[in-house]
């Protein structure tokens, strides 16, 4: 009998901004890997009113978080569907809890953690000013708008949505940073967590790739430019 195709289970973590979402179709693209998105699921399992998406909602309804447990089934029940698949798990484990459960459940090959500097994270955010009517994106660095402040096509003023003023995303970083600190710590103890350090999606890209190759042979490996 031939040998079984090798499957590979991983994990990838990163602050808002870091490039995680160019990061993971990169990867489903070049090694043929089932991308979960927990945040999407949920949304998903809220939408298709199924029973793990009507306890979710009754807890978001009340402001609170979703309990490890509920998202611990969901996601499990989830990965059963895939299971001769290799998978990219994304948004999930949030807790160490989570992270204990996961495992014992799963074998976890690698979690791959994207480091970009906050200060640069900030800075491209803050970057973006948006044309309300139509959700044109400028940015002003890297595509600003022939005239500050107003909509090459309209003439009209753009703004900047409150999800990209410095100040939330100086927040959201820092609960990011609180959250997921015990959980990197959790997978590090474990030798489990490879780093990749840099600055834009194109730098830390071909490290992720190289890394992956190791252990999954690519369909093929696409030049981004």
């Amino acid at each position: 009998m031939p040998a079984a195709a090798k499957l590979l289970r991983a994990i990838i973590m990163g602050a808002p901004g870091s490039g995680k979402g160019t990061i993971s179709s990169r990867i489903v693209q070049d090694f043929a890997m089932k991308h979960l998105s927990s945040g999407d699921l949920l949304r998903k399992q809220i939408h298709d009113k199924t029973a793990y998406g009507l306890t979710a909602k009754m807890y978001i309804e009340r402001g609170d978080l979703v309990p490890d447990q509920v998202m611990v089934r969901m996601i499990m029940y989830e990965l059963t569907s895939i299971h001769n698949s290799s998978w990219l798990l994304d948004g999930f484990p949030r807790t160490v809890e989570q992270a204990k459960a996961l495992l014992r459940d799963q074998p976890i090959d690698i979690v791959l953690n994207l480091r970009v500097p906050f200060d640069v994270i900030i800075d491209r955010i803050k970057g973006r000013w948006t044309h309300p009517q139509s959700g044109r994106i400028y940015h002003t660095e890297f595509n600003p708008p022939k005239e500050p402040g107003v909509d090459d096509v309209t003439g009209e003023p753009l703004m900047q949505r409150d999800d990209d003023k410095e100040e939330t995303v100086k927040a959201r970083l820092e609960h990011y940073r609180r959250l997921t600190h015990p959980v990197l710590q959790f997978f590090r103890n474990k030798g489990m967590v490879e780093e990749f350090t840099g600055n834009y999606s194109n730098e830390i890209w071909p490290l992720v790739h190289q890394s992956l190759s190791t252990q999954l042979k690519p369909l093929q490996y696409t030049r981004y430019e």
